[in-house]
């Protein structure tokens, strides 16, 4: 399966471009989020007219070339942000978590993500812009938006805000779930999804967007269009990965599934 995982920043005037983008990657299932009213009925048009006529939409959609066959979304508090499909017999999980200007609602609907995975079962997959972490270290070390610049604990957040966002990134592993791009590339490369730029031409950026897949399922390859946001198509580049059916040896390797974090 590729599939191409793209918050497209509700940027109606660019989707055309966008479209054409996604076409030249050739997926078989595109997730996306940020997508409106006004744009939905014009993404529905431009996926099909690229090969992808199968699509289920709310403010995320998921097109595929195969059948979409219903699944049931993550329970999360804004229903609108997550939605599910079964393609080929893989339940394709598309969810958009609300930053942290909503507020907690953005804790809630991370851990209505973690509680949905570790009740549900079969090759799944998990992807969108989850808005965290904040930091990814080299040594594997992740930092969550609980915590300020210098990794201190933010006490209006706390404890309860630290585990929601560690136990989905980099927690979903402790579910049996690999998260593609550093299951192939480790920790030593940073690769933003999501940039800014200052005045003084200097910025930073997270990276926010995200696939894990089941322990059913082995990413082959996991790579950010970075070019596609330089172009200002969106302000997030879109990930690709790519995943086949997991062999046995592939299972065994992977973490025993506890519901510790």
């Amino acid at each position: 399966m590729r599939l191409i995982t793209w918050n497209v920043a509700k940027r109606v005037q660019r989707l055309a471009e966008q479209a054409a983008a996604l076409a030249e990657r050739q997926p078989d299932v595109v997730a996306l989020q940020e997508v409106t009213a006004r744009s939905g009925e014009l993404w529905e048009a431009a996926l099909r007219t690229i090969g992808l006529p199968h699509v289920r939409r709310t403010s995320v959609l998921l097109a595929a070339r195969s059948p979409l066959e219903p699944a049931a979304a993550l329970p999360v508090p804004r229903p609108e942000s997550a939605i599910a499909a079964r393609v080929d017999g893989v339940t394709v999980h598309n969810v958009h978590v609300p930053n942290a200007a909503n507020g907690w609602v953005k804790i809630e609907t991370l851990e209505a993500i973690r509680a949905g995975l570790a009740a549900g079962s079969g090759p799944r997959v998990l992807c969108g812009d989850l808005n965290t972490p904040r930091r990814e270290s080299p040594d594997g070390t992740v930092l969550s938006f609980a915590r300020d610049s210098r990794g201190r604990l933010r006490p209006e957040r706390g404890e309860r805000w630290d585990r929601g966002e560690l136990g989905v990134v980099p927690g979903l592993r402790d579910l049996g779930f690999a998260d593609a791009f550093r299951t192939l590339h480790g920790y030593a490369s940073r690769e933003p999804s999501w940039t800014w730029r200052q005045i003084s031409g200097h910025g930073g950026g997270w990276r926010l967007d995200h696939a894990f897949a089941s322990a059913e399922l082995r990413p082959l390859d996991a790579r950010y269009h970075h070019d596609w946001r330089d172009r200002g198509l969106s302000d997030h580049a879109a990930l690709a990965v790519t995943l086949s059916a997991a062999s046995s040896r592939d299972t065994e390797r992977l973490p025993q599934r506890t519901d510790s974090a």
